[in-house]
């Protein structure tokens, strides 16, 4: 597991481009959980990066395809396959990730 980022860089609602193991990644915050998810939409390969955060989604600003943080799941078209979400642990006032 690699740190992300402390836990005190983020307030709820915000993410942060990082890399884990070479790949792009947000991590984000909702409340008190954090995700780290691939900065990648599986349907056209753009990154996630400023997506809108809709509840427990995000949702992919060119052609609004939605996926879920916990999962990775896409949720609606023009998706069809999931993304990659990271392993996450909160330890020592940060985030650690690793590929699940």
């Amino acid at each position: 597991m690699e740190r992300v980022i402390g836990t005190d860089e983020l307030q709820s609602g915000e993410r942060h481009s990082v890399f884990v193991d070479d790949v792009p990644a947000l991590v984000i915050r909702i409340e008190s959980d954090y995700f780290v998810i691939e900065d990648v939409c599986s349907h056209d390969g753009q990154p996630l990066t400023t997506g809108p955060i809709e509840g427990c989604t995000i949702v992919c600003p060119r052609h609004a395809a939605r996926f879920d943080l916990k999962t990775g799941k896409a949720l609606c078209m023009p998706a069809t396959d999931p993304i990659r979400v990271f392993r996450t642990e909160i330890r020592d006032g940060a985030v650690w990730a690793e590929p699940a």
